[in-house]
């Protein structure tokens, strides 16, 4: 089993790094493959709405996004975690995330999805709803913990001091291990549930 996780820092020795190292170490112990990769300073350009993904089953763009569509394809679960930048997610996080999900024909559904937001102060709940949204319009199942997950710190290193929040990305990473065992399991049971034909309906006509 496999856990890709997205760092979505500019820093390589970020606070949004060492909450998801703590996640990490409980997937371990577990005995579950991960990758972290940091996307959040690469040169990333937001969609072009241009349907080429349509047409080919991929974005048009050929960058990291086509790269992580495979290891998406291929992992049991997604943690996608960002700094809080006015009281939202780092727009070249968003912008993968965008061409991501919308690049990508394969079926999402089961996979499961965690968000992880980290800040000085204010703005952890918008970006972990932000975030949240990409799991929810793709039918995967997402991760909770004992709080909002979120941890809070500026200087390089300080979310190590914030010890509720440390215990949140532990027990985030519990929860999700137990949630893609599960399903695993159910999904040799009883396979993934069936979709109906999608019924678009555009409210101007």
């Amino acid at each position: 089993m496999k856990i890709l996780m997205l760092n979505g820092s500019p820093r390589a020795n970020s606070n949004t790094g060492l909450a998801l190292a703590e996640m990490e170490k409980v997937f371990h112990k577990h005995g579950i493959e991960t990758e972290i990769i940091q996307v959040g300073a690469m040169d990333i350009r937001g969609c072009l709405g241009c349907g080429y993904c349509f047409k080919n089953g991929k974005c048009t763009i050929e960058d990291i996004v086509n790269e992580l569509a495979v290891k998406f394809e291929e992992c049991d679960g997604l943690v996608v975690g960002s700094p809080v930048f006015y009281a939202a997610a780092n727009g070249t996080l968003v912008s993968l995330l965008d061409r991501l999900f919308y690049s990508t024909p394969f079926n999402k559904t089961m996979k499961v999805g965690a968000a992880v937001a980290v800040a000085r102060r204010g703005g952890c709940s918008t970006t972990f709803d932000q975030l949240n949204k990409y799991f929810t319009i793709a039918g995967m199942p997402v991760a909770s913990s004992q709080y909002w997950n979120s941890v809070h710190g500026r200087k390089v290193g300080e979310a190590a001091q914030d010890t509720e929040g440390m215990q949140t990305m532990r027990t985030l990473a519990e929860n999700m291990t137990f949630l893609v065992k599960s399903i695993a399991l159910g999904k040799e049971a009883f396979g993934i549930p069936e979709k109906e034909p999608w019924q678009p309906m555009h409210f101007i006509r």
